[in-house]
């Protein structure tokens, strides 16, 4: 059975969607821009802190099921530009240094917000 995941501690969502969802064995969460829990955009920075930014908000979601990200199976990262998948890639080792889950990345043509990237990911609970 599905169940809605919510949590202070990513940013709310903007629109008709979850933060994440669960059936109890698999979370999938929503995608993730540099928005942090208080609403502020950081579509500004440079595409580390946003890949930072959307990253801690993933981990904040998976925290909330008792989850880290030791668990996460899969992320698809969206890029606004396929030029920025290095210094992206750079900030994303820093969290996955360990078996890193399995990953695809695309270039898209635009992302909400203006935002330079978007993660989303699935992780296991058992």
């Amino acid at each position: 059975m599905k169940r809605i995941i919510d949590t202070d501690d990513a940013p709310d969502a903007v629109g008709a969607y979850s933060q994440a969802t669960t059936d109890g064995s698999l979370l999938f969460t929503a995608g993730q821009i540099a928005l942090t829990p208080d609403g502020d955009l950081l579509a500004d920075e440079p595409i580390e802190t946003q890949t930072e930014r959307a990253l801690d908000n993933i981990t904040a979601i998976l925290e909330a099921e008792g989850a880290t990200l030791e668990d996460v199976l899969k992320v698809t990262v969206y890029l606004g530009d396929i030029e920025d998948f290095d210094a992206m890639n750079e900030t994303y080792a820093d969290y996955f240094e360990d078996e890193p889950p399995a990953r695809s990345a695309f270039e898209v043509a635009s992302l909400p917000a203006g935002a330079a990237v978007e993660i989303e990911a699935v992780a296991s609970l058992e």
